[in-house]
């Protein structure tokens, strides 16, 4: 898998719900919550309910992906994130969506080659049917603190 996914996917985690999830509507902070679990775990089954089927990521290089790339890639036994902290939190919330962000320092490993790479994200969720999915994924690179 390319670093530029691997690293735009992972970012797209937000691990325990760092972002301050106490002022995110409960069904959304719960989505959110497993949404984490289930990138952090590998957890094909979540990734799939969780993410829009017309998912949509943007790298940090610009390349564009969908969903079925992004849970290949996230799901890999080749690829291992390390947990980290979202700094610089971004939660917008208005009726039926919601932009989920942040700055993060991700490490880990892809296909034996060590990586690490401060990016800022937003991830774009929406409420459908009445319950929350991820459809789009915004990833570029931030400048070191």
């Amino acid at each position: 898998m390319p670093f530029a996914i691997a690293a735009a996917a992972a970012a797209a985690l937000l691990t325990g719900g760092t972002t301050a999830g106490a002022t995110l509507p409960k069904d959304l902070a719960a989505a959110e919550k497993a949404y984490d679990a289930a990138q952090l775990q590998g957890d094909r089954a979540a990734l799939e309910r969780l993410l829009d089927k017309d998912y949509l990521l943007v790298s940090s290089s610009g390349a564009v992906s969908g969903k079925a790339d992004f849970v290949r890639d996230i799901t890999s036994p080749q690829y291992k994130l390390q947990p980290f902290v979202v700094e610089q939190p971004v939660e917008k919330v208005w009726p039926g969506g919601a932009v989920l962000g942040g700055v993060v320092r991700l490490r880990g490993v892809d296909h034996g080659q060590a990586f690490d790479a401060r990016l800022r994200f937003a991830d774009i969720w929406a409420k459908r049917n009445g319950r929350w999915t991820v459809i789009y994924t915004h990833v570029s690179k931030a400048p070191a603190p």
